[in-house]
């Protein structure tokens, strides 16, 4: 069989290339609903509950151990660069496994970075001064949809104290889809409230 390396090769960069842009406008995109809260207007938007957590036990911040790898940020900053370092990879006429190793090597290092940096956030949110209880009777927004009749837990993000922080949700209606309106109802556990939709 005679392989196309020239075919092999474009399509290889075009993997990487795809990696990169899809992973950076996922990075973008999060970077943007960090500043400005996801469309809250009522307070300073700095996002100090990042969803970083690895255990989501519903428990307090202080449960969760470790980095948290499988965020949603650290998932995209590990294909962006992933894409980045192929794309440079391949320019430079280096072999598809060089090309995959180095490639991988530096996603790793992007995702482990990203992930290191939101949990030394979440260590100032936890010794901060804001009070989980004052989000009740609150409007939130959805960031991550909420499964119905308390099939599992999605997220939202809530001004409490002039800060937009993030907290788990659960509702006992239907599916809450991401980017609509809530009412915070109650506090279930320290960083878990149960919530229904705004009509």
């Amino acid at each position: 069989m005679v392989w196309n390396l020239a075919a092999l090769d474009w399509s290889l960069a075009t993997v990487y290339f795809g990696c990169a842009v899809a992973g950076g406008a996922v990075l973008l995109i999060q970077t943007v609903m960090l500043l400005f809260g996801g469309g809250d207007t009522d307070a300073p938007h700095v996002d100090m509950h990042p969803d970083i957590g690895a255990s989501d036990s519903g428990e307090s911040p202080g449960h969760d151990a470790g980095l948290g790898l499988l965020s949603i940020r650290s998932l995209a900053a590990f294909v962006c660069f992933f894409g980045l370092a192929g794309m440079y990879g391949v320019a430079r006429g280096w072999d598809g496994s060089t090309t995959l190793l180095v490639s991988l090597g530096v996603g790793c290092v992007m995702l482990l970075l990203v992930a290191w940096v939101f949990s030394l956030q979440r260590k100032l949110y936890a010794a901060g001064n804001v009070q989980p209880a004052n989000a009740v009777g609150r409007t939130a927004r959805v960031y991550l949809k909420i499964p119905a009749e308390n099939q599992g837990k999605g997220k939202v993000t809530v001004a409490v104290q002039g800060r937009t922080v993030e907290y788990s949700a659960l509702t006992m209606g239907a599916e809450i889809p991401t980017g609509a309106e809530v009412k915070i109802l109650r506090q279930v556990t320290e960083d878990t409230f149960e919530v229904e939709r705004v009509v």
